[in-house]
């Protein structure tokens, strides 16, 4: 079904590529609220998971808390950082076809997967490092 491109999700979709980040729908809201103000929050909901269906943005879902929404619509791996909980995108080949290979003894029909990694970012792992003093050699 072909959908028409209203105002309001051409300004959603603006904000999530001018965030360019992995932003929680609240993020995207407040981003659209400084040029235009009177929009409304369920406006913007509302259009985030329209163009997340449309395939237009990559709806991330977090076991830690909301989904995410990313600008990045090819098939890629995420990384968490769990010190900042921010999250990265990995710089790696997708596994092609993983679901198929995916033995299920359940019963269920795998039709997609999402892949999120655990780690330290730089930044933080840096912090971290300024924050410890090296043991002294005597």
């Amino acid at each position: 079904m072909q959908r028409r491109n209203t105002i309001q999700r051409q300004l959603v979709l603006s904000a999530v590529r001018r965030l360019a980040c992995h932003a929680s729908a609240e993020q995207i809201y407040e981003e659209v609220l400084k040029e235009h103000p009177n929009i409304s929050k369920t406006t913007v909901y509302m259009n985030l998971e329209l163009l997340a269906e449309m395939g237009e943005i990559n709806r991330v879902e977090t076991a830690t808390g909301p989904a995410l929404f990313d600008h990045i619509t090819k098939k890629h791996y995420h990384i968490r950082c769990k010190v900042c909980s921010r999250y990265f995108d990995m710089d790696m080949d997708v596994i092609e076809g993983l679901e198929k290979k995916i033995n299920d003894r359940q019963g269920f029909d795998i039709e997609g997967y999402d892949i999120i990694f655990s780690g330290i970012c730089p930044a933080c792992k840096a912090a971290m490092n300024k924050k410890s003093p090296k043991p002294h050699k005597p």
